[in-house]
């Protein structure tokens, strides 16, 4: 009898691990539990060796050798491929190839409302060369602060934003986004969908900015709800809504997707991540280091802010930069160039 139970628990332990190792095959990677607790791959990883460690010990009991001997062999098997997948992603690169003529530089940083400075973020665009800077929760007055320190050190920008509940004053900054963009770019403007909420994501909002004339890449500074066990609906509605806005044209997406490379796995089209739009980090080895919570090791926690292109472009270079500024998101900087120079 004891033996039985030992096997059924083995098998069920197996399927466990298939499912939290993989789960893109069974459809779950949007599925309350799930969702959490694939979204730290390093942590994950490191729950099965613990497994794996309790069932050594147990090996000194005879009678518990052949159960104990199978969840070891299991809980390797589930650390080694959690291991490869992250190898395949990255685990970091913290070198950006040389800034060329052609190239654009793109920011992504989740400033938690007032939590990192005018000042902080003016001198990150500044010293990594940023043309579109992406601010989920940012206000429109520190865009403003930002573009006047960018004006006066030579580097004009333009700020668009977007507030999803402007008749509340003194409303959450995270029901805002901000995007500042190099006057080298052109002239760009938010539409109107996204102003009005017509199409949007849904809780907190995303801002879509097109250039004037036409020429040059849309600009979608993204921000979708987290995956609470109350708003899944919403989260996986906000996802697809982010997937939409990449089809056939030139793309760039940067923002807090609040979403895995795992949680995405049904979104793309064509070999895209997310609609047509390919993920920077994971093409240039940074795929597994983590932007939150910015208080956990880069390798410990989830990789959920995102710098995507359509194919018309192709990213060179990523870097996950260590400070965070007080927010408790780490920024992401993403060099994109166009494909086939």
């Amino acid at each position: 009898m004891l033996r039985l139970v030992g096997i059924l628990l083995t098998v069920l332990f197996a399927i466990a691990t298939a499912i939290l190792v993989w789960p893109q095959f069974f459809q779950l990677e949007a599925t309350f539990p799930i969702t959490q607790i694939i979204a730290s791959r390093a942590a994950l990883a490191v729950a099965f060796l613990v497994f794996a460690l309790v069932a050594a010990l147990l090996l000194f009991a005879r009678p518990l050798r052949g159960f104990a001997a199978s969840i070891l062999i299991v809980s390797l098997i589930g650390a080694g491929s959690i291991g490869l997948i992250g190898a395949a992603r990255g685990y970091g690169s913290d070198a950006l190839p040389q800034k060329t003529d052609g190239a654009v530089r793109v920011l992504s940083w989740n400033t938690a409302g007032a939590a990192v400075s005018a000042d902080t973020i003016a001198g990150v665009i500044a010293d990594q060369q940023i043309d579109v800077v992406a601010l989920p929760e940012t206000s429109e007055e520190v865009g403003e602060q930002i573009a006047i320190m960018m004006r006066d050190a030579g580097r004009p920008m333009w700020v668009h934003h977007v507030n999803i509940h402007p008749d509340v004053p003194n409303g959450p900054q995270a029901w805002q986004t901000t995007i500042l963009i190099s006057a080298d770019l052109g002239e760009y403007s938010v539409i109107d969908s996204s102003r009005d909420g017509s199409s949007n994501t849904g809780s907190v909002p995303s801002a879509v900015a097109m250039p004037v004339d036409g020429t040059g890449p849309t600009i979608v500074a993204v921000h979708a709800v987290a995956p609470r066990q109350d708003a899944m609906s919403q989260w996986r509605s906000d996802l697809e809504w982010v997937a939409d806005q990449c089809p056939e044209g030139e793309f760039i997406l940067a923002g807090d997707f609040n979403a895995t490379l795992d949680h995405m796995a049904s979104f793309g089209v064509n070999g895209g991540t997310m609609g047509r739009c390919v993920d920077a980090a994971a093409s240039t080895d940074n795929g597994m280091v983590a932007t939150w919570p910015a208080d956990l090791p880069r390798l410990a926690g989830a990789p959920i802010d995102h710098i995507m292109s359509s194919p018309e472009w192709k990213a060179t270079g990523t870097l996950v930069l260590e400070e965070s500024g007080g927010s408790d998101h780490r920024a992401i900087v993403a060099q994109l160039e166009r494909a086939g120079e």
